[in-house]
């Protein structure tokens, strides 16, 4: 429990950035399930759409902290190569 006035007011700051957080987890997480589920659907272009404008924004988060950059680095790279996989077939 916080006694300090400082404690007290960096206790409300982690709240109030532990909600900012999540929420821009939440949303980044929300487009890659809109790019995941053009790819099940095997719609190639609705993927590569759906893809570049998740790109910028997982891009973003890593800028900003919430996701790894080597995380969002593998996600790109798979779910690229899944969507070339789609213009294959």
């Amino acid at each position: 429990m916080a006694n300090t006035p400082q404690a007290k007011k960096r206790a409300r700051q982690n709240e109030k950035n532990r909600k900012h957080n999540a929420s821009l987890r939440s949303m980044a997480r929300t487009y890659m399930k809109k790019v995941s589920a053009q790819i099940d659907a095997g719609n190639y272009e609705g993927a590569q759409a759906a893809f570049k404008t998740a790109q910028p924004i997982v891009d973003s988060m890593v800028n900003k902290g919430i996701f790894p950059k080597n995380k969002v680095a593998r996600y790109k790279s798979r779910t690229n190569s899944k969507i070339k996989a789609l213009q294959s077939a």
